[in-house]
Order: structure tokens, then C-alpha cells, then sequence
């Protein structure tokens, strides 16, 4: 089967070519670096010739509100007009846990918008909604410094490796669409403000963090259920402290 990943040579889109290509599908990594571009059409009717599936994993280059809204409205609808045109059968994209808890977030407003483009065109599809990747743990506790104190809100995070996100992916990607969103999450539900604890004390980092129920995630104020999913996801398998103790080794720390 041919497999078209959009942001194919990205984080996810590497691991879910990979993935596909182990199971014995012809997956095209297309993203500008191969010569597609989702948002001004490049290359893109070229690479949907005879695909049975689209899996969008693209992501913005920048995430100022109104960039990070224009990117997803015009690669989604780019995609979603040259799929109808192609005949292609399932168009799988990669959103996130909670998107529409979260309306003062920019980045979370233009994935409703994509997420809405979706469900509203003639081609079947399945949005897998994930929690955030570990990976990104660092980022977040970055976005939340002042001096040397980081301040986070204690409400609950289920995180998850991109391994995981990955292998989720690739089954929902072989599976009939199901018209609707499926959700994935890591192992352990955990307070924010624990989770970067617990990365820092394993990266030997001497800031403190700071609980405050005030504090904003990317310009969202959170509770128990704004970054968790509903009931019954799918879980992944990797924890956190085995994750970035495989990452520090292979980084050589």
C-alpha cells in the first residue's frame, strides 16, 4: 500500500515511515526538504499519485497565533482538495490531547480549525489526538523560567514517548478510518510541576520549580483535565524515567 507522511522527515514522520516500511508499504516521507510543500502546493499532486492514505504530521515552523492558524488552514486544505483529486482513502492526522480545553492558546485554536477542516471534507479519515512527547519536557520547562525558579501549574500530564506516538500511529495509519478522533497517552499520569522535577533532578539541574495554579502553559491556564485524555485511550508502554535515561546515554551523559 502507499503511504503519503506529510512532515515525513520530522520527529514523528521518521519514526512512522520506518515503522511502515518494516511492515512491507511503499511510505513517501514528503515534506519541503523532499521537494512537497502542503501549504503552497509543491509537489504535492506529483506525490499523491496512487497513495491509499495521507498521514499529516507536519508542523508549523513558528507558533505565533496567527502564522501557526495560517499554516494549518492552508496545508489542510491543500491536502484534504489534492486527496479528493487523487482518490486517496483515509487521511490520518496527528493532533493533540485536549485542543479544545485550551482556547487561549494559539497553537490550540488552529489545531481545532485543522481538526474541524477534516471532519468537514468528503475524505474518510481518523485524527489521533496524542499527549505531549517527552521530548519536549525540556522545552516546557524552558517556556517557564524566570531567573532560576520555574513556575508550573500542578494540574495532571499524561506525557509520552514519540516511540510510542509512533507505533500508535502506524496501527490507527493500517486500520480502516474511523471517522471520528481516537486518543493516546503515556503510562503515568502525573502534576506538571512533578514532571519537570523529576527532569531536573535527573539532569542534575539546580532550578526550582515552583508550583502555582496560576501559572499559564503557553498562554492557557490548566486543570486536571486540560492536557489528559477522556476515558479509554490508547496507552503507550515507556516511562518517563526510562525514556530519558536511554536519551541522556545515547546523548553521552
Amino acid at each position: 500500500m502507499k503511504i503519503v507522511v506529510i512532515g515525513g522527515t520530522g520527529l514523528i514522520g521518521s519514526k512512522l515511515v520506518k515503522n511502515l516500511r518494516e511492515r512491507g508499504h511503499e511510505a513517501l516521507a514528503a515534506s519541503p526538504r523532499t521537494g512537497v510543500n502542503s501549504v503552497t502546493g509543491e509537489g504535492l499532486a506529483e506525490a499523491l499519485v496512487g497513495a491509499q492514505v495521507v498521514v499529516d504530521v507536519s508542523n508549523a515552523p513558528v507558533w505565533e497565533d496567527q502564522a501557526v492558524l495560517d499554516f494549518f488552514k492552508a496545508s489542510t486544505k491543500n491536502l484534504l482538495a489534492a486527496e479528493a483529486v487523487a482518490g486517496v482513502r483515509h487521511h490520518v492526522a496527528l493532533s493533540v490531547v485536549g485542543t479544545e480545553r485550551l482556547p487561549e492558546s494559539g497553537y490550540f485554536r488552529a489545531k481545532v480549525a485543522q481538526e474541524q477542516m477534516i471532519e468537514a471534507s468528503a475524505v474518510p479519515y481518523t485524527v489521533l489526538r496524542a499527549t505531549q512527547f517527552f521530548e519536549f519536557v525540556g522545552g516546557i520547562a524552558q517556556s517557564s523560567t524566570v531567573g532560576e525558579q520555574i513556575f508550573l501549574s500542578p494540574a495532571l500530564i499524561q506525557p509520552m514517548a514519540s516511540d510510542d506516538v509512533a507505533a500508535a500511529l502506524t496501527d490507527i495509519t493500517l486500520q480502516p478510518p474511523v471517522n471520528g478522533t481516537v486518543e493516546v497517552a503515556g503510562p503515568e499520569a502525573m502534576p506538571l510541576d512533578e514532571l519537570i522535577r523529576r527532569f531536573l533532578r535527573i539532569t542534575r539541574d539546580e532550578r526550582k520549580v515552583v508550583p502555582d495554579v496560576h501559572a499559564r502553559y503557553f498562554g492557557a491556564l490548566l486543570d486536571d483535565q486540560s492536557l489528559t485524555p477522556g476515558r479509554d485511550p490508547l496507552l503507550g508502554s515507556i516511562h518517563f524515567e526510562d525514556w530519558l535515561g536511554r536519551s541522556m546515554a545515547q546523548a553521552g551523559h
